[in-house]
């Protein structure tokens, strides 16, 4: 769905309507097989939006939700160093044992 939409910015930021008709024409120009139906749902549902607003609203929300897409990152690097940690610590208690073997 998201080749629809870039195709209506395509067409917003050209200065060109957002129809049907264009939409379907951007979509094939770039190879995509045109679902009609989806075409015609995104047509009708930006009918009356303004864009530009839409865009800012969207731009202005974006740097609210990075720290909250950062914490996933930051827990996933911290499981990481733990499991660092214990295949070290499981390392260093093999070489304990082996060189308990060895006397």
């Amino acid at each position: 769905m998201m080749e629809y939409i870039y195709a209506a910015l395509l067409l917003h930021n050209a200065g060109k309507d957002i129809t049907e008709e264009a939409v379907s024409a951007v979509l094939q120009a770039a190879g995509i097989e045109v679902n009609e139906a989806r075409v015609k749902a995104l047509v009708a549902a930006l009918e009356g939006v303004d864009i530009e607003e839409a865009i800012a609203k969207a731009a202005f929300a974006a740097p609210a939700a990075a720290p909250a897409a950062a914490a996933p990152a930051a827990a996933e690097a911290v499981v990481e160093e733990e499991v660092e940690e214990e295949e070290d610590t499981s390392e260093e208690d093999g070489m304990a044992g082996l060189g308990a073997l060895f006397g």
